[in-house]
């Protein structure tokens, strides 16, 4: 308690002077503090942090090594292992991984391996010495992300001004792939629109999810998919977006020669029938195979060069010729699935620039790849549709909501 006084010349009582009366309110205010009870002194508290080093593997590192680096034993080496030896955790880094390290006292009490921002590795030393091993994992939340956007110049290029990372770029490129030809087809003022999933942790995106729905408006022709529950996406009325053959081999590239049976050879200058279609990118393109079959031929094929010929279901064969190298899993005779990736452009054989040529044949006989209509896979059956029906049709009307600019409540 604090007291003070104030005083104007006209109240000084008589006999008295302002600085004795000043002096006494001091003492007084001195001593009624004196007697109030202080608050007790609080102890400090010192909050230690553990201090981690960081070690980053690089090629040809191992465990061994690794803990070389930072001045551990051989015997630290052999209780990490042997903590360790029931799973896989450090026996598959790679270059640019990194380990954590907790030294104390010269002594190591934990290894940390932080696989993910979701799943990391946590090695501790216990009270007899030992250590033991423990995988943490976290749970990301799932939310959903709407975009959209009108083509102007190409699905890469507008899809990346909306905000499309390249991945999800060639997600929706792969589901609609089997319908529209994205460097054919494709006309200004087509649109797209999708809803997809990101993933958050601690309120930061650490990843992209699937995509939910999405619609794709080519020439005026709206076609929608919607991914189920095994993971495949189909159309409203459950018929798969995935047909026998995709129906193009390459993505993001320019059509430099269509199927003309009486087209000028570029190289003999003379007519020639060209039996398929020439897709120009630059070599190392990967060439994926448009539908699932079995590899009857690998190897040099006179003026087409590296080639791979699959055939699908007996009836159908597939060409892909001036390879610059083959996929080195793919040999003759192996199986492969519809997308796979089975060898790269180049410019081998009879060739003015790197393309691939590619041939679709039906019963042996040649036809436009760009025309021959494909035959669908099965759809949903009646008792598929009764689960997904719903589904489908709450999402399609989420998509046509954020479209128009009035989102509806989501249950996701």
């Amino acid at each position: 308690m604090t007291i003070i006084g104030f005083w104007s010349g006209s109240d000084t009582p008589a006999g008295s002077s302002s600085s004795a009366s000043i002096s006494q309110t001091l003492d007084l205010s001195l001593k009624l503090q004196a007697a109030t009870p202080q608050p007790p002194t609080q102890p400090k508290i010192e909050i230690k942090t553990d201090k981690w080093t960081s070690v980053t593997v690089k090629s040809g590192d191992s465990l061994s090594t690794l803990f070389q680096r930072i001045g551990l034993s051989a015997q630290d080496v052999y209780q990490v292992d042997k903590a360790t030896n029931k799973s896989t955790s450090l026996r598959t880094l790679f270059p640019g991984d990194s380990l954590d390290f907790l030294i104390v006292d010269q002594e190591l009490q934990k290894v940390r391996h932080i696989k993910s921002p979701l799943e990391q590795t946590l090695i501790t030393r216990q009270a007899a010495g030992e250590f033991s091993a423990e995988t943490i994992t976290r749970k990301a939340q799932i939310d959903t992300h709407f975009v959209q956007g009108v083509i102007n110049n190409s699905l890469f290029l507008d899809g990346q001004r909306a905000g499309l990372s390249q991945r999800k770029l060639m997600e929706l490129a792969n589901i609609f792939g089997w319908d529209i030809d994205f460097a054919l087809d494709i006309r200004e003022q087509d649109q797209f629109a999708l809803i997809y999933e990101e993933h958050f942790l601690d309120d930061k995106i650490i990843g992209e999810g699937n995509i939910l729905a999405a619609q794709f408006t080519n020439r005026g022709e709206v076609f929608n998919a919607i991914r189920h529950s095994d993971g495949s996406y189909y159309s409203p009325k459950g018929y798969s977006m995935r047909k026998a053959f995709l129906r193009s081999p390459v993505d993001f590239y320019r059509i430099s020669s269509k199927y003309n049976l009486n087209r000028k050879h570029p190289v003999l200058k003379t007519s020639r029938p060209h039996r398929g279609v020439d897709y120009a990118a630059s070599t190392g393109t990967p060439i994926k195979a448009s539908g699932d079959g079995k590899v009857i031929w690998r190897g040099t094929k006179g003026g087409y060069g590296r080639t791979i010929i699959l055939q699908h279901a007996g009836i159908y064969t597939t060409l892909y010729a001036h390879m610059s190298k083959y996929n080195s899993k793919v040999k003759k005779g192996s199986r492969v699935k519809q997308g796979q990736v089975i060898g790269y452009i180049g410019s081998s054989g009879l060739v003015t620039g790197p393309h691939l040529h590619y041939e679709f044949r039906l019963n042996g006989v040649h036809k436009d790849p760009l025309k021959v209509k494909f035959p669908n896979v099965q759809p949903l059956n009646k008792t598929q549709m009764e689960v997904f029906k719903p589904m489908a049709n709450a999402i399609l009307a989420q998509l046509e909501s954020y479209r128009l600019g009035s989102p509806l409540a989501s249950n996701q």
